[in-house]
């Protein structure tokens, strides 16, 4: 079982561009996932990602949550979200 603050919601930016926000409890091997093309379907497509943001969460709950907040947002909203003026390749 994970301690406190080992929740985690992620954010990536793939090749493409896009951002995948997601949830786990070890963040390194999630990204490598991902990048190996065993992470979620709508990563493997759009490889290499990179990890861009990532909060730490008391709880499961917590950070399932704050991940379904990401995902309902516009495109403009998450890159305000990420502090992005636009579309960055940072």
């Amino acid at each position: 079982m994970a301690r406190a603050n080992e929740h985690y919601f992620y954010v990536l930016k793939c090749s493409d561009g896009s951002f995948y926000g997601g949830y786990t409890t070890d963040v390194q091997r999630r990204v490598r996932q991902h990048n190996d093309g065993k992470g979620a379907k709508y990563t493997r497509s759009r490889g290499p990602v990179k990890l861009i943001y990532m909060e730490g969460y008391e709880t499961k709950g917590e950070a399932l949550r704050a991940e379904h907040r990401f995902k309902m947002l516009t495109r403009k909203q998450k890159e305000k979200f990420l502090g992005w003026a636009g579309d960055r390749d940072d």
